[in-house]
């Protein structure tokens, strides 16, 4: 098929397709030549977008269908029967360092710290435990789960009656990548006793 000669003289519609004048004459049909560059730049947008979405749903699948992210830890055995972790002069992050579960590696037990690779919602729950028995001091106990640096929830004991005690405390937060928690021991507070009874642990509930 032959194509349409164009001569110089002759006004083009902005909308027309001319292959001669695309290839031959662009200076003189520059609103054509426009919406070619265009529509390159809205495909490559189009292409972009798919591309993160099937990339997106990969991850997806992989976190749905494979090893979910979960950790479960609790603080090292008993040494001696006086044993007591604190009291100190400000707050103290916990390092769990028993780790019985540490799916992607997500929890760190020197820190005592859980980063999340994705962004979703997490349950996580802690337990404080407390035994007095053989110490004679009096139930003084404050622990609180921390969401990068800020506290989310506590449990607590301040009493001289309870010789041993125990509190769970059971969460749901939504995290974004990079997000820490992590539980921290209040100043001047203290837990004594069996230390491994006191735990934390944590899992994706689903990613966002």
């Amino acid at each position: 098929m032959g194509l349409i000669k164009v001569s110089p003289s002759t006004q083009l519609p902005c909308e027309t397709w001319d292959c001669d004048c695309v290839f031959k004459y662009q200076k003189s049909c520059c609103c054509v030549a426009n919406n070619m560059y265009q529509l390159s730049v809205d495909t490559f947008e189009i292409l972009t977008t798919i591309w993160e979405g099937l990339n997106n749903l990969k991850r997806d699948i992989d976190v749905l269908t494979g090893q979910h992210t979960a950790f479960a830890a609790s603080m090292g055995p008993l040494t001696s029967p006086l044993r007591c972790f604190g009291p100190f002069t400000r707050n103290m992050p916990i390092s769990y360092s028993n780790v019985t579960l540490n799916n992607d590696r997500a929890y760190n037990p020197s820190l005592g710290t859980f980063t999340a690779y994705d962004d979703g919602y997490y349950i996580f729950t802690f337990t404080a435990y407390s035994n007095l028995i053989t110490t004679g001091l009096r139930q003084y106990f404050q622990l609180q789960l921390m969401k990068n640096g800020e506290p989310v929830v506590a449990v607590w004991e301040n009493n001289r009656e309870d010789t041993e005690d125990s509190s769970t405390q059971v969460v749901l937060l939504p995290l974004e990548r990079g997000d820490q928690v992590y539980v921290e021991l209040l100043a001047g507070r203290y837990i004594c006793g069996d230390l491994k009874r006191n735990m934390f642990s944590g899992y994706l509930l689903y990613p966002n």
